[in-house]
């Protein structure tokens, strides 16, 4: 109706364009048709006349893993996996219904028939196709909770790591019959994928627990989130450190302020070429710190003794203060 008034308004304008007496009536004419041509393509596309709607695809329906093993041969070692063990003793999700829990209801995409120029090919889930948010949601379903419970909003989440960029679950020759079902071969192989520098550090010491397999990254590090800055596993670097080093604790009648701070102070967790993966050797170490003079002489001293030896030369801070942690020694510090 709308468009009907439009084009009464229009045509008028249009009539008078056209003078049978005229001699240039005939171009006018044309000129006229076209006009009203356009009008109406205008008409259309202003008002959006919809032509007929196509029919709406029918919603997916569960048919079964054996429906999905039927094409999908080379999974069907999941029947033996971690992964769908868990599924049915600790979910009760039994093994038809455990392949559509995460890919969702695959009537469509099973009557496709690998065409993938039908629509309902599409209508399948997976999940190392999928945005990291979404691919995670999928096993956020079930993993929740626990060590995942600071995942939404972590380092890894907002750096959009997903689940599926360190686990796989199809088979076990993914996981090398190992848990948690990684891709790669070990928790720090996974870590090295992103994590590069961290591997050539890791290097750099001759007894390096991680590299001998007394200890992985997740030893110290939650990759699933963590409300502590650099995903630590405890509240802090010391609380961190002390799961292995009892002995640092203390207390101690005599505190190291930087030592119960942060270790990684004077020490550097991921390797170094220094003994005790020191950040750096002693005594520099120390006298980053410890720039007085005269005890020993070093470079910020103002007595001629000083600039004898500005530095303590062969000899460590540690030969006589070797209690560097702390001390409870009674004569002093």
């Amino acid at each position: 109706a709308r468009a009907s008034k439009k084009l009464g308004r229009t045509l008028p304008a249009i009539s008078g364009m056209w003078d049978p007496m005229d001699t240039r009536s005939g171009c006018r004419f044309r000129r006229a048709g076209l006009i009203f041509a356009a009008v109406i393509a205008m008409s259309a596309f202003i008002f959006k006349t919809p032509a007929l709607a196509a029919e709406p695809m029918k919603a997916a329906e569960a048919v079964g893993a054996s429906t999905c093993l039927g094409c999908h041969a080379t999974h069907e070692s999941f029947k033996k996996n971690l992964h769908a063990k868990a599924m049915v003793n600790a979910k009760g999700i039994e093994f038809e219904k455990s392949c559509e829990t995460c890919h969702g209801n695959g009537s469509l995409h099973a009557a496709a028939g690998g065409d993938k120029n039908d629509a309902g090919f599409a209508t399948i889930k997976n999940p190392e196709k999928l945005k990291s948010a979404e691919a995670s949601a999928t096993c956020l379903q079930c993993h929740e909770g626990g060590k995942r419970m600071h995942w939404q909003g972590s380092t890894h989440d907002m750096k959009n790591v997903s689940c599926v960029n360190c686990h796989g679950m199809h088979s076990d020759a993914i996981n090398h019959g190992k848990a948690p079902l990684l891709r790669a071969e070990t928790p720090a192989e996974s870590c090295y994928q992103c994590h590069a520098e961290k591997k050539s550090q890791i290097r750099k010491s001759g007894h390096m627990p991680l590299v001998e397999g007394k200890m992985g990254c997740t030893g110290c590090h939650n990759p699933h989130g963590s409300p502590v800055d650099k995903l630590l596993a405890k509240n802090t670097i010391p609380e961190t450190c002390y799961q292995c080093h009892q002995d640092k604790r203390g207390p101690f009648m005599w505190d190291h302020a930087p030592a119960r701070e942060n270790c990684a102070t004077c020490h550097d967790p991921h390797g170094s070429h220094n003994d005790k993966m020191l950040v750096t050797r002693s005594p520099m170490l120390c006298q980053r710190c410890h720039v007085g003079g005269r005890h020993p002489a070093t470079a910020y001293g103002n007595s001629a003794g000083d600039l004898v030896s500005n530095r303590l030369a062969y000899k460590g801070c540690v030969n006589c203060h070797f209690a560097i942690h702390g001390s409870n020694h009674p004569s002093g510090k």
